[in-house]
Parts: structure tokens; C-alpha cells; sequence
């Protein structure tokens, strides 16, 4: 029995190594971080081979820091965002940048498959149509005559592109299909409607396999490199909102996973596939009898960064000085103001949206206003908008899988107590908090452990999640958000229209 398993999270920002014990303790960590461009307006966009030099570097620190013997780790379990695209050749060489689930060009694109194939496409794959899918980029891609989709052998993800490149293999777990929008999740199957509407082929992309599927035989130099053996398995898991799910243990009927980084999710597990009428929810395949249902947003640990660098100048400057966070000194000042801010009300669409309106042309903004509101009446309300968002999108799963039984959080957010009390308040419901925020990170090792059948069972990884602690809700201030929520709806769907003309009015402006 192995000691040790490597979880491998490939994220929007940065990848993270982290070395778990077998009980879910972390003994190391090691995140590297990496940028993003935007060569044009809504464009977003990474370099692939940085990713995979940051990622080498990423497990190479780690196995120096933690100092354990290579043959006491079990696995490598492997998580990445979704929706990433790039366009390789034969030999598996990028002709494209990566293109990130941020990328706005092909706005258009989706708007016209939402209409053109009105609900038949999302009910066999389960992937509203907006331009985060690798569907509506393709169809960009093809529209716009790109050359890398001209002269491209295949078409991946960014944990596609690094299996290719470390193991010589072209394959794509469940999770990551589903998110392509190209992935039927009952067959798991390419969906032929899809592929046609992308102008790609089968075998353009990668054989879909389950997410215990193991790929062994690491280039010597490189394991050497990093300091592990060649021959340790390193296990496909899946994307990292179910590995976040898996990783809290919300894996049961009414166990729900709230996930915010840079942006947020909210999401709960099934043992049949269950698409949304109203295409407001994502249903994806995550193993042979298990889905997950949600929804994503946009704007979650991005909007407090933007808040920090428009309204945290001195925050900023006294961090700078006494080598603080200013996120901490922001979340101070916003624990000044009350819940509510004072009547403030902030939509959070800095980014457009997915879930539930699926709106790339919706707009921020600050409502309620008044010469008596102060900069933490507008830092809280970023806080409190972001829940806000992510419990629109909750009421939107609710139809499907009726009301959560449990909350659980992991993402950057959960070492924000103030983040955390608004969730529960908003919620009005306890949260339940792990110790560790790297849960897509421990659910790919969980699923590495039961690939090398070091553990035998999914759901034995609730014996093995340390946690922190509970967060109960304030019921007064629930009572007051749900006031709030109430107006932050009649808001959204009012300014409908208005987001459209203003969208279209900046486009032109820029």
C-alpha cells in the first residue's frame, strides 16, 4: 500500500502540484503561475508550451519540497479546466495559442447554434451553447477562415495537448468532452449534429475514455527531471468542477459543491443524465454511471481582483508597505458594512455570463447608489453579487435536483470567512468547509487511488476529507438578502435590452 498521491490541477491562472496522504492531508504544494493575453478585445489566450514547462516545474518543486521516496507515491490524478482549445499538427506541435472558457470571439457563432438548433444539439450533449464551448470556437474558427483550424491534424484541450506530449497518447476523459460541447453524454460518443456544425471530423479529436484511465511511461529525461519514476501512473480524472465535487465529498442526492476561483460554479451529482428544457444547466458525463449538473459563472475571484485594482489603490499601497495581502485589508473594510450594503446592490457581469441567463453581452453595474454609500458598501456588495450570482444559478438547479441537503465550498474564496458567512447567509443554509481548498486537486487523486486500486470504492473518500469546520447562517441576514435577491432578478431581467445596446455601443466604441 502506497503512503503518497499526486493530485495535478491545470488551472485558468496557474497549476497547482499538491502531495496528499492517503487520509487527504496535504504533506506539499507547489502552484506556478502563468499569463494570459488578450490580442484583441474579448480575445483570451495562453501559450501551451509555457503551461507545460510551468506544470514540469510545478511537480518538480513539489518533489523537492515534500522529500518523500519516489516509490511510496501511488499516482499522478490529474484535473483541468474546461472548455480550452488548440489546434496541433501531426506531431502534436501547436499552431494555434490556447484559447481559454474566456474567450468572447465567437459570440455570434453561439448565438446562431442556440438558434439554428434550438434545443437538439444541448439535449445530446448537455453544453448550453455561448462561446466558452471549443463547439462555438471551432465554428468561429471555420466562419472566419483561421489557419491553424485549416491546417490542423487534431483538436484539444490543454491536458489533451500534455498527455500527448508526455505519453504519445490521444486521449480526452469524459469531463473534458462533455465541456466541448462536441460530446453526446448518454452515448459517450462524439455527436455527429455537433461535429457537423463544428466542420471537424472524429478523428480530428481525442478517444474518450473514462476517468480512471491510466497513461504510463514518462520520457526518462523528463522523470528524471521532475524526480519521480518513469513508470508512475498518471491517472486522465476528469475536469476540475466534478474532481471539486469528488473532493468535498458531494457526491450523494443533495450534496451540493460550490467552487469560486477566478470564476465560480455550482454543481451536484446524478446517476442519470438530466438536461435542462430551458437550457439554463450544464449536464456533463463524468464516469460510466455518473454525471454532474450546474452551472458556471464568469465572475467570481475576478471580480475582487478587479474590485482591488480600480477601489484598492491604498489597500494596495499599506500591503506594499507592511507586506500584507490587500485582499485581507479589502475583506476587512468590507466587514465595516452591513449585510446588504446598506441597500447596494452590485451585478456582477464584468464578463458577460453563462449560467442561468448565458448572456455574454450582460453588463456590470452598481444599483442603489446614494451619496451615503461608502467604498465598503461597494467592496461587499462585489462579495455579496458574486453569491448572488451563484445562487441564481442554484435556484435554476433546484429544478432539476430539488434543494440542496448539504452545502460544501472549495476554490480560492474559502479562506475568505467573510466570503463564506455571505454564502451561508445568502443561502440560508450551513456550509460545510474541508481544510484544504485544493478539492479538484484531492478528487484527482482519489480517482488516481481507486485507478491503481490502492482504494476500491468513490465514495469511500468521505472517510478522508479533513475539515474545517461549519459555517451557520445569520437568519436575520438572510431574511434581508433574500429582499435583495429579489431586486437583483426584476434588475437582470429589466436591463435585458439595455446590456444588448450598451454591449454593442462599447464594441464599436473600442
Amino acid at each position: 500500500m502506497k503512503l503518497y498521491v499526486i493530485g495535478l490541477d491545470i488551472g485558468t491562472t496557474s497549476v497547482k502540484a499538491v502531495l496528499f496522504k492517503r487520509s487527504g492531508y496535504v504533506v506539499a504544494e507547489q502552484e506556478e503561475l502563468y499569463p494570459t493575453s488578450q490580442p484583441k478585445i474579448g480575445w483570451s489566450e495562453q501559450n501551451p508550451l509555457q503551461i507545460e514547462l510551468a506544470t514540469i516545474q510545478a511537480l518538480k518543486v513539489l518533489i523537492e519540497k515534500a522529500a518523500v521516496p519516489a516509490e511510496d507515491i501511488a499516482a499522478v490524478g490529474l484535473s483541468s479546466a474546461m472548455h480550452s482549445l488548440v489546434c496541433v499538427d501531426e506531431e502534436n506541435k501547436p499552431l494555434s495559442p490556447l484559447i481559454t472558457w474566456a474567450d468572447q470571439r465567437s459570440v455570434k457563432q453561439a448565438e446562431e447554434l442556440r438558434s439554428l438548433s434550438g434545443s437538439s444539439i444541448y439535449l445530446k450533449t448537455g453544453t448550453p451553447q455561448h462561446p466558452m464551448t471549443p463547439l462555438a470556437k471551432l465554428r468561429w474558427m471555420k466562419e472566419n477562415d483561421y489557419a491553424p483550424y485549416r491546417q490542423a491534424a487534431k483538436f484539444k484541450s490543454m491536458k489533451e495537448f500534455l498527455l500527448a506530449r508526455w505519453f504519445r497518447e490521444d486521449v480526452v476523459d469524459y469531463g473534458v468532452a462533455s465541456a466541448s460541447g462536441l460530446f453526446n453524454i448518454r452515448t459517450k460518443k462524439w455527436e455527429e449534429e455537433a461535429l457537423a456544425a463544428a466542420g471537424v471530423t472524429q478523428d480530428q479529436l481525442s478517444v474518450p475514455v473514462p476517468p480512471t484511465y491510466i497513461c504510463q511511461g514518462l520520457p526518462p529525461s523528463l522523470a528524471d527531471q521532475i524526480g519521480i519514476k518513469k513508470e508512475l501512473p498518471f491517472v486522465i480524472g476528469s475536469s476540475d468542477g466534478p474532481l471539486a465535487n469528488i473532493g468535498t465529498g458531494a457526491i450523494e442526492h443533495g450534496d451540493v459543491a460550490v467552487t469560486i476561483g477566478t470564476s465560480g460554479a455550482i454543481r451536484q451529482m446524478s446517476t442519470s443524465p438530466r438536461t435542462d428544457e430551458q437550457q439554463e444547466i450544464f449536464c456533463y458525463s463524468v464516469a460510466e454511471q455518473l454525471w454532474v449538473m450546474g452551472g458556471p459563472t464568469n465572475n467570481g475571484g475576478n471580480v475582487f481582483h478587479w474590485m482591488k485594482e480600480v477601489l484598492g489603490e491604498e489597500q494596495q499601497r499599506i500591503a506594499q508597505q507592511k507586506q500584507l495581502s490587500a485582499y485581507e485589508l479589502l475583506t476587512g473594510l468590507a466587514e465595516t458594512s452591513s449585510p446588504g450594503a446598506n441597500g447596494l446592490l452590485f451585478l456582477p457581469y464584468l464578463n458577460g455570463e453563462r449560467a442561468p441567463i448565458w448572456n455574454s453581452r450582460a453588463r456590470a453595474s452598481f444599483i442603489g447608489l446614494t451619496p451615503s454609500h461608502t467604498k465598503a458598501d461597494m467592496i461587499r456588495a462585489g462579495l455579496e453579487g458574486t453569491i448572488y450570482s451563484i445562487y441564481h444559478i442554484g435556484t435554476a438547479l433546484n429544478r432539476l435536483a430539488g434543494p440542496p441537503k448539504t452545502l460544501l465550498a472549495s476554490g480560492g474564496f474559502a479562506r475568505s470567512a467573510l466570503w463564506l458567512q455571505i454564502l451561508a447567509d445568502v443561502f440560508g443554509q450551513p456550509v460545510e468547509l474541508p481544510l484544504s481548498h485544493q478539492s479538484s486537486a484531492w478528487g484527482a487523486a482519489w480517482l488516481a487511488l481507486l485507478a491503481t486500486g490502492e482504494e476500491s470504492r468513490l465514495d469511500d473518500i468521505k472517510q478522508s476529507i479533513p475539515m474545517k469546520g461549519t459555517i451557520e447562517p445569520n437568519e436575520q441576514a438572510h431574511r434581508r438578502y433574500a429582499e435583495l435577491f429579489s431586486i437583483y432578478q426584476q434588475a437582470i431581467n429589466e436591463l435585458h435590452s439595455t446590456f444588448q445596446r450598451l454591449s454593442a455601443l462599447q464594441a464599436r466604441l473600442k
